[in-house]
């Protein structure tokens, strides 16, 4: 279908685009921007008069639930709430049950999210076997099977000479490393940010110490690896700072930071709210000043939705014995909004950090801007609007957030994956 996307303000930071164009697309890529081409006649046009026409949302970091906690989400769900959120690609962290460690079970992922004709899904394998940390997975095999990099997600592996080889073979074959920084004996029982606030409310806490001693240990072996190394989900300024001083010493390290880290600090746990139970934990009022302001400058190179659905059962809890996580997919967008708006950034830079630089960090080079030639990957939206976050409007089975009830600016009107409309509002 030949598609034009007419009257929009068309924003792509890979090519520096803010302005005022019309978007043509055919069999499933982008034709061209700005003049119509030669020839061209439209199936359909859609009208976006003052809406934001921009490359479809990539997500860093969306649990989709399958396989093994289908009765949290379901592949259907969760492909439908990344449409309505305008995420067109997304990386799929390994801890699944059985987790991501054998070849079949990448394939079947990829096969089943790519007969739904949603969402790219991109899995991230485990860096070692049912993430235990003591043998490392068949990298090269889980490639071909269609892994884009690989992850301990939450259960750092201990065995650091485990680790050191883990990179060792993913630096030889330029496989990507991601991890999350979090020593498992400093965080150890904790359920909260280490500071006046868990003091005050009798929780165990986790210290920021617990990110930076592991930080520190996983720079120290990319740098003997030269592995292409991801630190996912930073949550303090501590982190921001040992990252800094090894860039300064010559080392090519990305990261990114969870959405709701940008709004959240340990004061909004309130009166024990399980809703902000996630890890990292919510770090203090001036780490989320620091995490703000590092992924304004670039310091921090993108936001991810960290969405992780959980059900009712498992948050309807005590705050310590609440699951960990929170939805997120379809307000990527509308939470980026809120912190350009908050820090009077151009959407144009914004945009860039929930596009063209998550799909740098995971690889993809069809994806994440609107370059003639490129998947037909779109989003268009509303910055004017603003949508209610309710639990009857979330399209993913995981109905619990922090932001409950509130308005959030940006409405995603329309998502297109390689040219074809799959959401509409």
């Amino acid at each position: 279908m030949k598609i034009r996307i007419a009257n929009g303000r068309l924003i792509d930071p890979v090519n520096h685009i803010d302005a005022q164009r019309d978007l043509y697309i055919a069999e499933g890529k982008i034709l061209a921007v700005g003049d119509v081409p030669d020839g061209f006649v439209a199936d359909r046009t859609v009208d976006a008069k003052g809406m934001v026409v921009m490359p479809g949302l990539v997500d860093l970091s969306a649990r989709l639930r399958e396989p093994g906690f289908e009765y949290r989400a379901t592949l259907e769900s969760e492909m439908q709430a990344a449409m309505a959120g305008g995420v067109t690609s997304l990386a799929c962290p390994p801890d699944t049950d059985p987790v991501l460690d054998e070849p079949g079970l990448v394939e079947m992922l990829c096969f089943r999210a790519k007969n739904m004709n949603c969402a790219h899904v991109y899995p991230v394998g485990a860096l070692s076997f049912k993430l235990e940390g003591k043998r490392i997975t068949e990298m090269a095999e889980l490639v071909e099977a269609g892994c884009v990099a690989f992850s301990q997600v939450n259960t750092p592996i201990v065995d650091t000479q485990v680790l050191m080889r883990a990179m060792q073979y993913a630096a030889t074959f330029g496989f990507r490393v991601w991890l999350q920084p979090i020593d498992p004996f400093l965080s150890k029982g904790g359920v909260a940010h280490d500071g006046e606030v868990a003091s005050r409310m009798g929780l165990a806490g986790i210290p920021v110490e617990a990110e930076t001693v592991a930080l520190e240990t996983y720079l120290s072996l990319a740098r003997l690896t030269g592995v292409k190394l991801h630190l996912t989900r930073i949550s303090s300024a501590a982190a921001i700072e040992c990252i800094e001083r090894a860039r300064a010493k010559g080392l090519d390290v990305t990261c990114d930071v969870a959405a709701h880290h940008l709004h959240l600090c340990d004061h909004d746990i309130g009166y024990f709210n399980p809703q902000c139970h996630v890890v990292p934990p919510l770090r203090s009022q001036s780490d989320r000043a620091a995490l703000r302001a590092a992924l304004a400058d670039g310091r921090i190179n993108a936001v991810c939705s960290d969405h992780t659905p959980v059900d009712d059962d498992g948050k309807q809890m005590p705050f310590a014995e609440a699951e960990t996580g929170v939805t997120g997919l379809e307000l990527l967008l509308p939470l980026t909004l809120k912190w350009a708006q908050e820090e009077k950034l151009p959407l144009l830079k914004a945009l860039a950090r929930v596009t063209a630089d998550s799909a740098a960090i995971m690889g993809i080079t069809k994806g994440g801007h609107l370059s003639p030639g490129a998947r037909a990957d779109v989003c268009v939206f509303d910055p004017e609007g603003w949508f209610k976050v309710s639990r009857e409007a979330l399209k993913s089975l995981g109905k619990n957030t922090p932001f409950l009830g509130l308005e959030l600016p940006g409405v995603v009107r329309y998502t297109l994956v390689e040219g074809r409309i799959m959401f509409g509002a």
